[in-house]
């Protein structure tokens, strides 16, 4: 169970406004995603946090050129690196992950793709992503690597990830 108390004491830097917002979503989407022992969330609550520095992005910061014409992400048309840029809790990339999310999720994603930074589907996307790539199993091994390679495509950020899963542990597993 995701509850405000743990999430503050993982996420140190995220305001309490959002934190607060996004506590009851996280909850929900947890539970229809399966994301729902110490360990996954554990995870899933790292890796979120590092890619939204900590609750505060929806968006991805960067342009979304440097997507532009990656067909590995789908991005076939002009424009699509901007257009399907990181977007979401976990910062959902490409128009195929926009399609395959928007289908899930019953979103008209390619269509307004920034309708992933309205909270509830930040979230819902992010839980869905987790889903999708099968990383309850990486996070039921505790395979820091393997997630954060799935997540981002390489290690960037993974000494955040690796602080913010060590904080986790210390929070769910010590009790709050």
């Amino acid at each position: 169970m995701v509850t405000e108390s743990i999430l503050r004491q993982i996420f140190v830097a995220a305001q309490l406004l959002r934190i607060r917002l996004y506590c009851p979503l996280l909850d929900k989407a947890c539970e229809r995603f399966e994301i729902n022992t110490s360990l996954r969330l554990c995870h899933f609550l790292a890796q979120l946090g590092h890619e939204s520095g900590q609750l505060r992005y929806v968006e991805e910061l960067a342009s979304g050129e440097a997507y532009e014409g990656r067909l590995d992400l789908g991005n076939t048309l002009p424009g699509d690196g901007v257009r399907y840029k990181g977007r979401g809790l976990i910062q959902i990339t490409g128009r195929n992950n926009y399609a395959l999310a928007g289908l899930s999720l019953d979103l008209p994603l390619l269509d307004n793709p920034e309708l992933l930074e309205v909270p509830e589907n930040a979230v819902d996307s992010a839980a869905w992503f987790w889903h999708n790539g099968k990383l309850n199993s990486l996070a039921d091994l505790d395979d820091l690597i393997g997630i954060t390679k799935r997540i981002n495509g390489g290690l960037n950020g993974f000494e955040d990830r690796e602080v913010l899963l060590k904080r986790a542990k210390e929070v769910l597993f010590r009790g709050h």
